[in-house]
């Protein structure tokens, strides 16, 4: 008979120990327990007939959820729509009006007499009208600027020194003088203007369109150099509102050069040439913003000059001893539309030097 441990058969052949060893390969270690995913049913549940005891729990999903996902798309939109305004501002103020073309006038005086010339600059300046006039930008002076009903002092302000940017890039820069560059002048313009500009340059012509000395001061350099830099400046500015949506501001300036020939020593005789601009510019909140400014009216009195010349692509100043070529300006069509007017008109005595 068999011990109370074993069954009445005796132990199993083959494994010493019973039983045990027969379902060892089959006994689950801890590590697979806990690693099961089972879920007991409820006691409502085992109520039913052959529910197991237990069932399987879904497996849980990798990665971010439903409403994860939906709230990192919501901040990618809000992110995005951000960027975009403050590229882009939805509420921006339009144009008031679509920018004019330029109308332009350019006016050569011609020279009573001979043009008087001196080996001193300083000694022409001295003894001519320019003699109490201001050198260079200090000669572009601004007025006492005031708010008006629709544009702050800030905006103003903004404006004429715009305009006096303008100028001095314009008619006091030496590159721009003589040596033939654009660019300064034309960054400043509203880009609107710039089609009008670049064809000015390109193909020049004395159709109150498309004159370069129009747009700024430049003189033929194959015949003319500074022979001074300080050039002798004055003139006023003044900012009014148009509209509410507009300032004008307008320009009247008197600048005087000191020429020699190019390619002259400095011993060469130097004269004293002189250029009335009176420009009208305009700008709206748009060209105040971005410091660029849409010129509407220029207004050109250049001299001395000779009335055969043409003043439109280079001004081709007389120099020291040199007098006018007999003959008049170009003659004009009053059967071509759309054409200029030819002008030229007399230097007076008086705003020549004594020499």
């Amino acid at each position: 008979m068999g011990g109370p441990g074993n069954p009445p058969e005796g132990t199993p052949e083959g494994a010493p120990g019973g039983g045990e060893d027969e379902y060892r390969s089959v006994v689950f270690d801890e590590s697979f327990v806990r690693a099961a995913r089972l879920q007991e049913f409820s006691a409502q549940e085992r109520m039913g007939d052959h529910a197991p005891a237990v069932r399987r729990r879904p497996p849980l999903h990798r990665g971010l959820s439903r409403q994860a996902l939906i709230l990192v798309l919501l901040i990618a939109v809000a992110f995005g729509t951000a960027i975009y305004m403050g590229v882009r501002h939805p509420y921006q103020t339009p144009k008031a009006q679509p920018v004019e073309p330029l109308r332009m006038t350019v006016i050569p005086l011609a020279p009573q007499s001979a043009v008087p010339g001196a080996t001193d600059a300083e000694a022409l300046y001295a003894h001519s009208p320019a003699a109490q006039f201001r050198i260079g930008a200090e000669g572009i002076t601004l007025p006492a600027s005031r708010r008006t009903a629709h544009f702050s002092d800030g905006q103003v302000v903004t404006a004429l020194t715009t305009v006096k940017d303008y100028l001095v890039e314009s008619s006091l820069d030496p590159a721009v003088l003589t040596g033939g560059a654009t660019r300064p002048v034309r960054i400043l313009l509203d880009p609107q203007q710039l089609d009008q500009f670049d064809q000015s340059f390109d193909h020049p012509a004395a159709d109150g369109r498309h004159a370069p000395t129009g747009w700024l001061v430049r003189f033929d350099p194959s015949r003319a150099e500074l022979a001074d830099r300080k050039i002798r400046v004055q003139g006023t500015l003044q900012a009014a509102e148009t509209s509410s949506d507009t300032l004008e501001v307008t320009a009247d300036h008197t600048l005087v050069y000191a020429l020699r020939p190019t390619g002259s020593d400095t011993k060469a005789q130097t004269s004293l040439f002189t250029v009335r601009r009176e420009l009208t510019f305009r700008f709206d909140r748009d060209d105040l913003r971005m410091h660029q400014a849409e010129l509407l009216v220029s207004y050109v009195q250049a001299g001395p000059l000779a009335c055969a010349e043409d003043a439109a692509d280079h001004l081709h100043p007389l120099l020291a001893g040199q007098t006018a070529k007999a003959g008049g300006p170009a003659g004009t069509d009053p059967y071509a539309t759309g054409s200029a007017t030819a002008l030229c008109g007399s230097l007076a005595a008086s705003a020549q030097p004594k020499v």
